[in-house]
């Protein structure tokens, strides 16, 4: 007979946990105080993947995708929290390499405010910062980061429109460090990092300036530039550019280029263009975009959410991407995948809310 698992034990008792606290918190929220947010979604659909342009059978096929939960809340006036679990990315080392963040924030005063916890890594694009599971083709850095780290950081208001957050967090490349016994002897490693969030009308930016730990004695340098162009209230241009700085790389040797163009041209509707570059002519320091790396990428597709009140509860999607070029990583000369499916929300909180307002009313 089958033992059920410690990790499936585990998550089923929090789930049950948080399901038992979330009706005083949804009644809490009246206070101040409780959940703001418990959600889990998903996305489940086929992919057809054809490396150098033939069928793959084994990669090919229904499957899902992401499952992921989400709790954001507040403890008292000015100190919240947020967490989000993969249960999709369990792994046999902890249950925590799983939790993508979990933090404290506490907005000190108007201008200032503090974040503790595993936090995502500070790194300038739109590409990066949008959550994975609304991404479907992406640059062979983005396929390589770990941007999920524990740190700590403040966010400084400048001026109604700008913001700057210093970072210091454990180095996204700690993961690829290996001692000769090929053990990951990484986890010292730190990572400093000071972001610009600008908006200032059509044109909003996240623009970075990092350094990352990737050896005991060596360093790369990031300079991570992302621009937003919002040209109309329907059609929007992403524009990311990445240069990375180490030993080997020179100016402009190692970088990424990500550039979407996206349209709303009816309501609940949404199609996208999207295209990548990434290089790595001689720079050995850099474990994300490896040297002799030299891929472009060019993908598109459509999001329809057919809930007219509830345009993030359900979304079927169809998307295509084609990789071509050198890339002893992630991408492939002549890759091509196509994946059609569905991406849906189960709003818990929503959910216990109006449970409590239908037994009220009777």
């Amino acid at each position: 007979m089958k033992t059920i698992s410690s990790k499936s034990t585990i998550v089923a008792s929090f789930v049950a946990a948080l399901l038992l606290i979330a009706p005083a918190s949804a009644v809490g929220q009246e206070k101040g105080y409780g959940i703001s947010d418990f959600h889990f979604e998903t996305r489940l659909g086929y992919e057809a993947v054809l490396p150098g342009m033939d069928f793959n059978d084994d990669a090919s096929g229904f499957r899902g995708s992401w499952l992921n939960m989400r709790l954001d809340g507040q403890i008292c006036k000015g100190l919240t929290y947020s967490y989000r679990q993969r249960f999709n990315k369990l792994t046999e080392r902890s249950f925590f390499d799983a939790t993508d963040w979990i933090h404290l924030d506490w907005q000190a005063a108007d201008w200032f405010s503090l974040s503790a916890g595993k936090q995502v890594v500070a790194i300038g694009g739109y590409e990066y910062d949008r959550a994975p599971i609304d991404l479907y083709y992406c640059s062979e850095f983005w396929n390589n980061i770990a941007c999920y780290q524990i740190g700590v950081s403040g966010t400084f208001k400048a001026s109604p429109g700008d913001n700057l957050l210093l970072q210091l967090c454990n180095s996204p490349m700690r993961g690829y460090i290996i001692d000769e016994s090929g053990r990951n002897c990484g986890n010292s490693k730190i990572a400093l990092n000071l972001m610009w969030y600008g908006s200032h009308g059509f044109y909003e930016t996240m623009w970075s300036v990092n350094a990352f730990q990737n050896t005991r004695d060596s360093w790369m340098y990031y300079i991570a530039l992302g621009n937003r162009f919002n040209i109309t209230d329907w059609l929007r241009l992403d524009l990311d550019l990445m240069d990375r700085l180490g030993k080997g790389s020179g100016f402009v040797g190692d970088f990424s280029i990500m550039s979407e163009l996206s349209a709303a041209p009816a309501d609940g509707l949404r199609i996208h263009a999207k295209f990548t570059w990434d290089r790595n002519r001689k720079c050995d320091g850099d474990w994300l975009v490896a040297r002799g790396t030299n891929v472009r990428s060019i993908s598109g597709g459509a999001e329809y959410s057919p809930v007219k009140k509830a345009r993030e509860a359900v979304k079927l999607f169809a998307v295509a991407g084609y990789s071509y070029g050198d890339c002893p990583g992630v991408l492939g000369d002549r890759d091509l995948q196509i994946q059609a499916g569905v991406k849906f929300r189960l709003d818990i909180l929503e959910g216990i809310k109006a449970l409590i307002r239908h037994k009220s009313a009777e």
